[in-house]
């Protein structure tokens, strides 16, 4: 996972969020209205999506709800980065289908943990049965369920 799109329509934030990203090795693209955001999210198929609930336009809930409900976007792991951070507030972002909340201000460190959690969960960058894996002298191939040495 190395794709990550920002929906964020605070620029300093968006920037924040994108230099601390790409100096761990993300790719970031940004966008600043629910609408640019699920036009982002459909067209350059993000590996993870960053979203605020406070946006221009369509909120980042009605963002959610139409990412989830789209095939070609429903798999892609959505935390939602907000201030809003009451009980009620995470409750309903989760219920909309995010996969994760952060509430504002974060930690940076702490926001890149939890995509590297949402990576984990969502099977990105595991190994499959398909994957062949070559280490020094050893070797598995797919549909082999024994190592070559």
């Amino acid at each position: 996972m190395k794709h990550v799109l920002a929906v964020e329509d605070d620029r300093d934030i968006l920037k924040l969020i994108a230099y601390s990203l790409e100096c761990e090795g993300y790719e970031v693209t940004g966008a600043t209205t629910g609408e640019d955001g699920v036009e982002a999210a459909r067209s350059e198929k993000p590996d993870l999506i960053l979203l605020d609930l406070m946006l221009p336009g369509i909120d980042g809930l009605e963002v959610c709800r139409r990412l989830k409900a789209d095939p070609k976007t429903a798999h892609i792991p959505v935390i939602m980065v907000t201030a809003k951070g009451e009980e009620t507030d995470i409750v309903t972002g989760l219920e909309h289908g995010a996969d994760d909340y952060v509430t504002k201000p974060f930690s940076p460190k702490v926001l890149v943990a939890r995509i590297r959690a949402a990576q984990k969960r969502s099977g990105r960058g595991r190994v499959t049965g398909n994957d062949v894996i070559k280490t020094d002298d050893v070797v598995r191939g797919p549909s082999r369920r024994v190592l070559e040495w």
